[in-house]
């Protein structure tokens, strides 16, 4: 987050004006979601509650957020209007924590909580790493001392670990990929699952239902209340969210559609209108999309995002405007390994591979197949009869057609050694 302080204290982030990145005043602060978490784990910071026009209160993610400071917040501009409902596993940094009495682990002293210092950890994940503390006067009206020490040097923030429990489960789980920590929750018990799901952020648990077979997807969603439900699925992948929605009930899905924010909804449902093995059932409509007047360092930089699989930041996609699905007319694609030879300040309409043929919608999955296997390729284009890119298919989602149905569990039991 370029701009933000190395550590910001949350009392300070209170009524802070929230701007999208054009400079317009969404909001204003007015508290900080964190999640609670043994005491060898520092809580997480989730995200901000906002409240915008007519006092409403929203949720915004960590994820979300450019820079902040005491000032100012400035936000990627993609905010979730829904009203801010607060989970049995969120607690709120300034409602619930500030003026509660902890306990200093060095000498037994009961302190008071006045402030909370955060700080983004290397990947980027946000914490509560300081606590300012505010020690009892030793004389009769006297203000005591202040002090910030580290967030393990008190007792009382946290959660009660337990000798056994969901809490050494979680703070276990925390740290795997997701296609790991996926291969743990189904061998759980449904209850144990569904326990566990609850407890993942909505971004957590997106990336882990894309790795999970789709009963268990279908059951652990089932057991979400419906307007989470629909949070979760905003957060896949269009492609994952159209498979995961065609495997529910109509009503179900169609109910979840009309909570989903309406441009990932429109996503979701222009996906649902192919035939599953097919280059449109098969495509993202995510892909890297550049208009020709765009340079190789602006390519570069959008690859560089971390929450492209590597199939997706292979190749960048040259559009007319519009430039979100479906585009403008595909002008060509540029490689990644061709952008890295190049200048940075160079356009990236001069390095376009204009000669590769995109495919229709309507192909089949042999036919993607083939059409990535004779080109060497591990992404490519897919536009409609005008020439629009609708989206991008990659080897990975290919691979998921291609092997069996049980796949994900045959790996499982491999790398268990089963």
């Amino acid at each position: 987050m370029s701009g933000t302080p190395s550590r910001v204290f949350v009392a300070k982030l209170a009524s802070a004006v929230v701007f999208d990145p054009r400079g317009d005043q969404v909001g204003k602060a007015r508290d900080v979601v964190v999640m609670l978490r043994p005491r060898n784990q520092p809580p997480r910071v989730l995200g901000l509650v906002v409240e915008v026009l007519g006092r409403r209160r929203i949720f915004l993610p960590m994820t979300r957020v450019i820079s902040m400071d005491a000032g100012q917040i400035v936000t990627t501009g993609l905010v979730n209007m829904r009203r801010f409902q607060q989970r049995p596993t969120e607690t709120l940094a300034l409602g619930e924590l500030l003026d509660r009495t902890v306990t200093l682990r060095e000498t037994g002293e009961d302190v008071t909580v006045i402030d909370l210092g955060i700080e983004a950890s290397r990947a980027r994940d946000w914490q509560v790493t300081k606590v300012a503390i505010l020690k009892r006067g030793k004389r009769f009206g006297r203000r005591g001392q202040t002090s910030v020490v580290d967030w393990d040097a008190v007792t009382g923030l946290g959660l009660v670990e337990e000798s056994q429990g969901a809490t050494h489960l979680l703070a276990t789980l925390e740290s795997m990929r997701p296609p790991d920590l996926a291969a743990v929750l189904h061998d759980l018990t449904p209850k144990r699952r569904s326990e566990v799901a609850a407890a993942l952020a909505d971004e957590r648990l997106a990336d882990v239902l894309e790795e999970l077979p789709e009963d268990d997807q279908v059951e652990i969603l089932s057991a979400l209340d419906v307007e989470r439900a629909a949070d979760v699925i905003e957060e896949m992948s269009p492609d994952d969210a159209a498979d995961l929605m065609a495997e529910l009930p109509q009503e179900t899905a169609d109910h979840l559609l009309r909570l989903m924010e309406p441009k990932e909804a429109e996503d979701v449902r222009r996906l649902l209108t192919y035939e599953e093995h097919t280059a449109g059932g098969l495509m993202t409509s995510s892909p890297v999309v550049l208009p020709p007047d765009a340079t190789i360092a602006d390519a570069l930089a959008q690859v560089r995002n971390p929450e492209l699989t590597p199939a997706l930041a292979a190749m960048i996609y040259v559009c007319r405007p519009p430039l979100e699905a479906p585009t403008g007319r595909l002008l060509g694609v540029a490689h990644i390994q061709r952008l890295l030879r190049e200048r940075p300040s160079d356009l990236i309409s001069g390095v376009l591979d204009t000669d590769l043929e995109a495919m229709w919608p309507e192909a089949s999955l042999e036919e993607v197949t083939s059409y990535l296997a004779t080109y060497n390729l591990v992404a490519a284009p897919v536009v409609d009869e005008s020439g629009r890119l609708l989206g991008a298919v990659t080897v990975d989602d290919v691979l998921d057609h291609l092997l069996p149905d049980d796949w994900r569990e045959r790996f499982a039991e491999v790398t268990r050694g089963g």
